[in-house]
């Protein structure tokens, strides 16, 4: 393994890339000024991180393409093809988000079109917090479009907590609107689609889980493609070890076991050390049985208390008397999203939402 490290996400749009993409806009745009281009966008660039970088890019095209809407999205549309599905292509959605809400037909065409190259589940929110009902109206259309990209996008831009945007707040207190948008995907062959629809659902449930269970049960879970959907739609309420959520993928049950050597080791670590947690079960049940098997750990917080984190550990059928003996290892390391602090760390295991046992660890920063 290399040691050097990665390029940071921000150099996705560096002085070589603002470059290309003047020179393909002109390749398709003979009266682009490149120079005034490239004089908009590479001054004082290293500071700014990744969206600013690409806002950049989109207001420069503002400022050097055609003053008429249509005639800037025309140059749009032919330079596309040449970008293919990257990063890059993100401009172009953000182009339509940010000059293109007073022309919204157009622009929500432009929006189908371009996410077959750069996802334009960013820009279409522009136009949800514009007009909620018109928007998804296009988007239940898009939800039969033969096109996976285009699929998607309809699931994908209506997500009430997408990542890295606004939060849709008319669609948290109500999800109803979306529901034709999810019935027509709920058994979707594509995998990019049928993962936006789970994340959708997913998010729903943070605030309606209810709403989501109901809608589920009248769903052909036969169906493998619904089924997986089901499973990954329901992953935090699984966690949290609600029976309803468990009894959709097969584990609604108490689960008829004992649970023995259940071990945490080292018993005292250091940050950046690797923990091993194991433990025995055997099925005392007459009957083979599912089971969702997970594993928390309270993490301790600056203040003293502690938050916990469940972890996915195992999903299998049991027999009746089988033994199972399982174990699985996680370093202790410090993440962006997460700092750890010092002292007594409890481990729970959890079998279909039960609490079995527990474990102790001390962590330290250093030795």
């Amino acid at each position: 393994m290399s040691d050097t490290p990665a390029p940071a996400l921000k150099e996705m749009f560096n002085e070589a890339r603002y470059r290309k993409i003047a020179r393909d806009v002109a390749a398709v745009f003979p009266g682009f000024d490149q120079k005034h281009f490239l004089k908009l966008t590479l001054p004082g660039l290293e500071p700014l991180a990744l969206l600013a970088r690409l806002r950049r890019a989109t207001e420069a095209l503002h400022a050097t393409l055609p003053v008429e809407y249509p005639k800037a999205l025309a140059v749009l549309r032919e330079v596309a093809p040449l970008w293919g599905e990257g990063f890059t292509a993100l401009v172009l959605p953000d182009f339509v988000g940010l000059y293109g809400r007073e022309d919204f037909d157009c622009s929500l065409d432009a929006l189908k079109f371009f996410t077959r190259f750069g996802s334009s589940e960013f820009a279409i929110r522009e136009f949800l917090r514009l007009d909620l009902r018109r928007t998804l109206r296009t988007m239940t259309k898009w939800s039969r479009d033969d096109n996976e990209h285009v699929r998607r996008l309809a699931s994908e831009g209506c997500r009430p907590r997408l990542p890295w945007s606004f939060k849709l707040r008319d669609l948290i207190a109500d999800p109803s609107p979306v529901a034709p948008i999810l019935e027509n995907l709920r058994a979707d062959p594509s995998l990019y689609v049928r993962k936006s629809v789970a994340n959708h659902l997913n998010d729903i449930t943070k605030d309606h889980p209810a709403w989501v269970l109901d809608r589920l049960a009248g769903w052909d879970l036969e169906n493998k493609h619904t089924a997986w959907i089901a499973k990954h739609a329901l992953r935090t309420l699984i966690k949290k070890g609600d029976r309803r959520a468990l009894g959709v993928i097969g584990a609604g049950a108490r689960a008829q076991i004992h649970l023995e050597a259940f071990a945490v080791a080292p018993r005292r670590i250091i940050l950046g050390d690797e923990l091993t947690i194991s433990c025995q079960l055997t099925s005392t049940g007459r009957k083979s049985q599912r089971l969702v098997i997970d594993y928390t750990i309270h993490y301790v917080k600056q203040s003293g208390a502690a938050s916990a984190k469940v972890f996915k550990w195992k999903e299998l059928t049991l027999a009746p008397g089988e033994t199972l003996t399982l174990t699985k290892r996680q370093r202790i390391r410090d993440f962006t999203t997460r700092k750890h602090h010092v002292g007594q760390h409890a481990v729970d295991v959890m079998v279909n939402g039960e609490r079995f046992a527990e474990a102790m660890f001390d962590l330290r920063l250093a030795r």
